[in-house]
């Protein structure tokens, strides 16, 4: 048998329309991007408010532990109000603990007589707003 150049074209021939099948299209490829962006996208919806949601509780959760420091700090220094700085001198709250909120804010601690109030300013960061955590 002797070689016949039309059988090496019919090969490369069928060689090209194999790899052909093999690969995929730009458009293939765009279309996957763009369900994996929709996908994302989803995500990302239903993700932010429960992200939000946690922070709330995690600061409404630290409220309460700086109100319960203040009152072991009064009863203990059978003293007037407290702040940060001094529960966390008197070692009535520990550096671990949340000694700020959710949105690295300052808690508000405020005593009036038996009243021990704590308050974080929320995610507006300002105080005496609707969003404020007490």
């Amino acid at each position: 048998m002797h070689w016949d150049p039309s059988m090496s074209s019919l090969r490369q021939r069928r060689e090209r329309a194999r790899l052909a099948r093999q690969g995929m299209t730009l458009i293939e490829i765009m279309i996957v991007v763009v369900i994996m962006a929709l996908v994302a996208t989803g995500v990302g919806i239903a993700v932010i408010p429960q992200l939000q949601k946690a922070k709330i509780k995690d600061t409404q959760s630290a409220v309460q532990t700086v109100r319960s420091a203040v009152t072991l700090y009064i009863a203990t220094n059978n003293a007037e109000c407290a702040n940060m700085e001094q529960l966390l001198q008197d070692k009535a709250i520990d550096k671990s603990k949340s000694t700020r909120d959710a949105w690295d804010h300052e808690f508000r601690i405020e005593c009036d007589g038996v009243d021990i109030n704590v308050t974080s300013a929320g995610p507006d960061g300002e105080f005496e707003t609707q969003d404020d955590i007490k």
